[in-house]
């Protein structure tokens, strides 16, 4: 009998899809838009998909930069021996919330978050380094060796050296898109099919931004360039233009399924609508009645009620001569006074919103010092973040990409502008939108006034403004409901010893250990908890957010759990009988249960009948109708 294992990495080699040249084909230009060129399927860039990859010599143009294969092959790698950590000293109502706060590195959470949430994130935002030349920078770019890295100063987070991009560097430009590309191919992955991502930039990067994001995204998917007004104040350190404006590229995962965009009308946007006719359908203002491009259908004459002849527009008319007859009798068309024209009605009552501009000033979206003063005031005077962004601008892209149950994800996180703008947004208009925030603990400076205050790095910054943001909506907007809580994790090493030959921790493991037979110490790393255990378990299944509650199941033993009613985790050392009897009692029948490999033995047969005994166990509790639907649909796996 097989006794399946559950997946050391988060992918697993088992769940690699292995589809039919033509079945993969036709999902090609959906799901790998890079291996689409001029209409034609690439095929060289669609081995490069598959993680098949040509010599440099031997690619033709493209948009490339040194270290781009390293950096392709690094977003298509599954990640090993690590997990997310809970942190309940951290968290807020972590037994409600829907909320994630993830402390570390964010190539390495997307990686981690690529089941749980895969497809399922409606909005991403992301105010990445802008590689001015003084930015902190992840360690991962491909093109630098181990040594030429130890040779440059830096920060240090966890025993990993992080270094300043500087402009001086030869691989300026290389550093940044090697930082930038593995990190939207994996978040392309987590959008649904109707998701979108905003990414702030300024001048420095944009035309490298916006070429990788059309590879990731394809060109057909961009949505706009948002240009931010940023200051109202002109710089006088610039040596020819004071920059006031910022960059935000939108794509969408697949445009053909994206809503439209709409603000809410405001007076100002109504101010130009009236009724001088007292037309029963209410406000109206003038629209075109011409022809956008010129069409010989559409150039003919109208004759007017008085018989004036009304001659077409250079490029015609709007509508075909049949529509315009039914919109003169509906009274969408009206002619003017002296019969010398026509004049179209766009009524008020027919706009259901108003499509946002890409220029977005900052008098009415925020600006930089706007933000940086909400904080300070958060903060009880202190500045304890430099550059945050206004909760204005952030809202108003919430406001028109995503709905009130949507999953936001930002993974370069900062001062969590976007978490304080999720809670907002709903306290206003009642929704129900989740929040996953990612942020690298990065070191505060010791000079730097949030260091003075007490926080050592900018998770800490992060997770202090989530709190006392959500404090300040509750006291202004004393009848509001929302999620003002969230749970912490952080990235470390895993939970669980694999049986890897090259593990470590294995090879420190003493005789003694083995001999004084503690399961515990030889099947799960030293400072684990259970929940750990079960929390990195749940990385591991398709759709179970990290928000889900995990329940003990005490009614069966001490180290049972079971969560989304969906997976049973028995981390039990020992199986017997009746511990079998208790977990096929279970009711609803879970999808899965997972038990631990060392809890049998070296006994196959003892693992072999309590497998069959469960099976059966579960066969006789359902009614025939539950053995008609649910028979055999549940998994066993092992640990």
């Amino acid at each position: 009998m097989d006794f399946k294992k559950i997946s050391e990495g988060i992918l697993g080699e088992e769940d690699i899809p292995k589809t039919n040249t033509e079945l993969f084909l036709s999902m090609v230009a959906q799901y790998f838009p890079e291996a689409i060129k001029d209409g034609e399927v690439d095929f060289t860039a669609l081995k490069e998909e598959m993680g098949e990859f040509q010599e440099v010599g031997s690619e033709h143009y493209d948009f490339t930069w040194a270290g781009k294969q390293a950096a392709k092959k690094k977003a298509q790698e599954d990640i090993f021996g690590k997990s997310l950590r809970y942190k309940p000293q951290d968290s807020l109502n972590p037994d409600t919330t829907e909320n994630i706060y993830i402390e570390g590195d964010n190539l390495e959470t997307l990686k981690l978050l690529r089941r749980t949430y895969h497809g399922k994130i409606k909005m991403i935002y992301i105010d990445p380094p802008y590689n001015t030349g003084s930015d902190f920078v992840y360690r991962d770019n491909f093109t630098m060796t181990d040594e030429e890295l130890s040779n440059l100063s830096g920060d240090v987070v966890d025993g990993v050296r992080f270094q300043k991009n500087t402009k001086d560097s030869a691989r300026y430009h290389t550093n940044w898109l090697n930082m930038m590309y593995p990190r939207l191919k994996i978040a392309r992955e987590l959008l649904s099919d109707d998701g979108v991502i905003f990414i702030s930039i300024d001048d420095n990067e944009v035309e490298n931004l916006k070429k990788i994001c059309e590879e990731v995204f394809s060109d057909k998917n961009f949505v706009a360039n948002i240009i931010w007004k940023h200051t109202q104040q002109s710089k006088n350190d610039e040596p020819y233009f004071s920059r006031q404006f910022n960059h935000t590229l939108v794509y969408a995962k697949n445009k053909e399924y994206l809503h439209c965009f709409m603000f809410e009308r405001t007076d100002e946007d109504n101010k130009n609508y009236s009724n001088p006719d007292n037309d029963p359908k209410g406000a109206w203002r003038s629209g075109d009645v011409r022809s956008p491009n010129y069409r010989k259908t559409l150039c003919f004459d109208i004759i007017a009620p008085d018989g004036t002849v009304i001659k077409a527009p250079s490029n015609g008319w709007r509508w075909s001569e049949e529509s315009i007859t039914e919109k003169i009798k509906s009274g969408e068309i009206k002619f003017k006074n002296d019969n010398s024209g026509i004049i179209r009605k766009i009524y008020l009552c027919d706009q259901k919103g108003r499509t946002p501009e890409n220029l977005w000033e900052g008098r009415k979206f925020g600006t930089t010092r706007q933000a940086a003063s909400i904080i300070k005031e958060l903060f009880d005077g202190i500045q304890v973040f430099d550059t945050p962004k206004p909760i204005e601008l952030i809202k108003s892209m919430l406001f028109i990409a995503s709905f009130s149950n949507s999953i936001i994800l930002d993974f370069f996180s900062g001062s969590a502008t976007t978490a304080h703008a999720v809670m907002q947004l709903n306290a206003e208009d009642g929704g129900n939108r989740k929040f996953i925030m990612v942020q690298l603990p990065e070191i505060c400076d010791e000079k730097s006034e949030a260091f003075k205050a007490g926080y050592s790095n900018i998770c800490e910054i992060g997770k202090e403004r989530i709190r006392r943001a959500a404090k300040k909506i509750h006291e202004d907007n004393p009848d509001a409901v929302f999620d003002d809580g969230f749970k912490v994790f952080e990235v470390d090493g895993t939970t669980i010893r694999w049986n890897t030959t090259n593990d470590d921790e294995i090879k420190q493991l003493t005789d003694e250990d083995y001999s004084t037979g503690d399961k515990d110490s030889l099947d799960f790393t030293k400072g684990y908890t259970d929940i750990d255990i079960v929390y990195e378990i749940m990385l591991r299944q398709y759709g179970i957010p990290l928000s889900t509650p995990i329940e003990k199941l005490t009614e069966i033993s001490d180290r049972t759990y079971i969560f989304a009613d969906a997976v049973v985790v028995c981390l039990e050392p020992e199986i017997d009988d009746k511990l079998i009897e208790k977990l096929a009692a279970v009711e609803p029948t879970p999808m899965k249960f997972v038990l631990r490999d060392s809890a049998f033995g070296d006994n196959i047969e003892l693992k072999e009948l309590s497998f069959r005994k469960l099976s059966a166990l579960i066969r006789n509790h359902q009614t025939e109708e539950e053995r008609k639907r649910k028979y055999q649909n549940y998994t066993v796996e092992f640990i």
